[in-house]
């Protein structure tokens, strides 16, 4: 027997805000619930679980639109593992060129820090000069 729960008791369940539930409803992350005679929404554990999953494959990266085909991909009978290996091994690449823009973002500001005189006026700190110089690029 599948235990139906109001929103709050939903959220809580899954451990977000209502707010979020109604995005993912809005989004078609999660199918439109049933709902009770006074118009109240109600879940199930199928939801709970769908929202877990969305949840995890948050926390690992993905976007919603990627979650979304994901769910997709995994309810369907045709779809193949290597399907979901593209879409992860994508992810990886984006992590990837994300992580060397962090480097470098964290080398230049590194760098700006080190140069800083510290009992120098602030009309003479290096940082605030940089960030009023114009460039192209967001590095030194």
């Amino acid at each position: 027997m599948t235990k139906s729960l109001t929103i709050g008791a939903f959220a809580k369940a899954v451990g977000v805000r209502p707010d979020t539930i109604r995005y993912y409803e809005r989004n078609a992350l999660l199918a439109d619930p049933g709902r009770t005679e006074a118009g109240y929404r109600i879940y199930d554990e199928n939801d709970l679980e769908r929202v877990r999953f969305i949840r995890k494959a948050q926390r690992l990266g993905f976007t919603l639109k990627e979650i979304a085909v994901l769910l997709s991909l995994r309810s369907s009978d045709t779809a193949r593992a290597a399907d979901v290996l593209a879409i992860t091994t994508r992810k990886i690449a984006d992590l990837k060129t994300q992580i060397a823009d962090l480097m470098r973002i964290e080398a230049a500001l590194t760098a700006l820090a080190d140069d800083c005189p510290v009992d120098a006026p602030v009309a003479d700190c290096p940082i605030l000069a940089h960030l009023a110089t114009a460039s192209n690029t967001s590095d030194r």
